[in-house]
């Protein structure tokens, strides 16, 4: 995880395409050190900064430009534009440390925060964002001028920006300056797998901004009861749309005055644009296929390594839904893709003993979801690995996720009793987090809801990893344990979004299907599937990466979305069924094959309900639960209350 950012000052933007953005008047109130603090968090290892000054020639037909490093410059040369790139580095790939922003040969230069794990070929001992500037270099500069896809230069194909970008598998939000075309290119990837934000010049702050995060300064204009209640009306930042991005810059004859124009580009990956559509193929079964819910032919369980039977539970499942089994398949080439040890640096691994090494946790609550993931990562993973699963209550031992956390390590021990596993217990108390509300409340903007600030809480808190474990004291299996302070040093995150939205896992899907049948819940979902990065990634990615971890989401790798797709409706979900069977059937299959037989079982509960936060919020800010939802029903907020459900 990076933290990535520019600022481009004295360049008068304007738009050639439809772009949608917030209108509001607002000023900002923080510091380029306040951006590079809040940036700084995200990317401990390294943090560099790089200015380009630009000035219109006398002809006014072009731009010149004085480059240079750090916080010194040519003070004889005046500048008219200013671009002030901002690059912050957790770096997990390679064997040599780098420092972004990232420049190469031709001038051109890069601040990257994603993954590439497929579509651009990244060695095991290479960085991913130093090849990525090696092929971005390569491109040509058509694409700045409106082209999107291949053109013939001097003999040779080159590959646009945007066709370059199409191609990238995993998450990822980029800036780039090509030098020879004066274009800015930025964006993030089709699903919002990391986050970006903007901020469009207007009348009280006329720069163009780009970073990861918004700096705590900018809610500090909030009220005393604002900052109190956890909520703030400030509206300086956008979440930037999915998609590719240029702002070519050159001069104005008339005035002499810097241009900039903003333009969005079309994906031009056909596999990736049906995936951005979300169209499925099967979505209403005939009435013979509702009675064909499991097919009769058996798994091979020897040929895909399917069957996990633990010991003296005796045969449970010996038929398994063929759908499942490729479900299964693409979810542990999803895990492997984002675990293997090639692709973490080995800094993540030098300052520890092997015994003690844990390079990747899970956001654990004992659920469906996060339990797929520890069994996957489970057989993904060196056995001489620990696994980290970070659980957060607001309510002790009582609260839910807390319940079925202890359960679910359980069952992990008994299907892997050699592996070390590691509950932490991440304990809060929302009356005593004031000031880290307020911190809070930066990396959800600009959500500005009571259930983002919810969400965002638990999962900055359980994402830094500091809270408690049970230690065995005296011989093995005597039962006697001790709870004893610890802190995760895993820097890579596992996350179960995407898996809800995919496989029918919301309250409101059984409502949709209800009302519209297969066509009202297919349309729900892709609903949820096109909104997700709004909804959700963005803040999640923000609240998560301010520890200096990683968030990695196994259920948006490209290919489990596109295996999930293929796959009918019906076999996804049956919500003709009870709460905990019918909703995300085809991931209780999974678990099934899995050999976690008890999380199979267990219904949805969203975070902000199992670790209570919820209910401590309502209390604290309502009084009851009760007065909330009177409270809430009677008000609008920015994205309604269906994610309550």
């Amino acid at each position: 995880m990076c933290g990535i950012g520019v600022i481009i000052s004295g360049v008068r933007i304007g738009s050639s395409s439809p772009i949608s953005h917030s209108t509001s008047p607002v000023s900002s109130a923080f510091s380029v050190d306040d951006l590079k603090a809040a940036l700084g968090r995200r990317g401990p290892d390294s943090l560099g900064c790089k200015k380009i000054f630009l000035h219109p020639t006398v002809s006014g037909e072009e731009c010149v430009e004085l480059r240079y490093c750090g916080d010194k410059c040519d003070r004889t040369f005046f500048a008219k534009g200013e671009l002030h790139f901002i690059g912050a580095t957790l770096q997990l790939r390679g064997v040599n440390p780098i420092t972004q922003p990232l420049v190469d040969e031709s001038g051109n230069i890069l601040v990257y925060n994603g993954e590439i794990f497929g579509g651009i070929h990244v060695g095991s001992d290479s960085n991913d964002a130093e090849i990525l500037l090696q092929s971005l270099g390569k491109c040509c500069t058509c694409g700045s001028h409106g082209h999107t896809t291949a053109c013939n230069y001097s003999g040779l194909g080159k590959s646009s920006i945007p066709e370059l970008l199409s191609t990238i598998k995993g998450p990822w939000a980029i800036i780039y300056w090509q030098d020879s075309s004066r274009t800015m290119w930025f964006g993030r990837d089709a699903f919002g797998r990391r986050s970006l934000l903007v901020h469009w010049p207007n009348l009280e702050d006329c720069r163009f901004l780009l970073s990861s995060v918004s700096p705590i300064s900018s809610v500090e204009q909030s009220s005393d009861f604002e900052v109190e209640n956890g909520i703030t009306s400030i509206n300086f930042w956008d979440e930037l749309s999915c998609g590719v991005y240029s702002v070519s810059i050159g001069s104005s004859k008339a005035d002499k005055c810097l241009l900039g124009e903003v333009k969005k580009h079309e994906w031009t990956n056909p596999i990736l644009k049906e995936l951005v559509k979300w169209e499925r193929t099967y979505v209403e079964p005939k009435p013979a296929e509702l009675h064909f819910m499991i097919p009769s032919k058996q798994p091979d369980v020897h040929s895909i390594c399917l069957e996990r039977k633990p010991s003296g539970l005796g045969a449970m499942q010996t038929s398994v839904p063929v759908p499942a089994q490729t479900v299964l398949i693409a979810l542990r080439e999803s895990m492997m893709r984002r675990t293997t040890q090639s692709a973490i640096f080995p800094a993540v691994t030098c300052d520890l003993q092997q015994e003690e090494l844990v390079p990747v946790a899970i956001l654990f609550s004992g659920g469906l979801d996060s339990m797929i993931l520890a069994a996957l990562l489970d057989e993904c993973l060196q056995p001489s690995y620990g696994i980290d699963l970070l659980n957060v209550s607001f309510d002790g031992q009582s609260a839910p996720d807390r319940i079925s956390a202890k359960a679910g390590l359980k069952e992990l021990q008994r299907i892997s009793p050699l592996r070390r596993w590691k509950l932490v217990e991440v304990d809060a108390d929302l009356s005593k987090l004031t000031q880290e509300t307020k911190h809070v409340m930066s990396l959800i903007n600009p959500a500005k809801t009571y259930m983002d600030l919810n969400i965002g809480i638990a999962l900055w808190l359980a994402a830094g990893g500091d809270g408690w474990v049970h230690e065995e004291i005296g011989e093995i299996d005597n039962d006697n344990y001790q709870r004893v302070k610890y802190k995760s040093k895993a820097r890579i995150l596992l996350v179960g979004s995407g898996a809800d939205e995919q496989c029918a896992g919301y309250g409101r899907h059984k409502t949709k299907y209800r009302s519209g049948s297969w066509l009202g819940l297919n349309e729900e979902m892709k609903l949820d599937m096109q909104r997700i990065w709004k909804r959700n990634l963005g803040r999640d990615d923000r609240c998560i990466a301010d520890n200096g971890k990683e968030a990695r989401f196994p259920f948006l790798d490209e290919d489990v979305i596109r295996t999930l797709l293929d796959i009918p409706l019906w076999e996804v979900a049956n919500l003709d069924q009870p709460s905990g069977t019918g909703d995300k059937k085809i991931l209780r299959e999974v678990a099934q094959m899995l050999g976690i037989y008890e999380a199979a079982t267990l219904p949805k509960r969203a975070i902000q309900f199992g670790s209570r936060i919820a209910r401590e919020s309502n209390r604290k800010n309502f009084g009851s639960n009760r007065a909330a939802n009177q409270a809430s029903a009677g008000s609008v907020v920015i994205y309604g209350t269906s994610n309550l459900t």
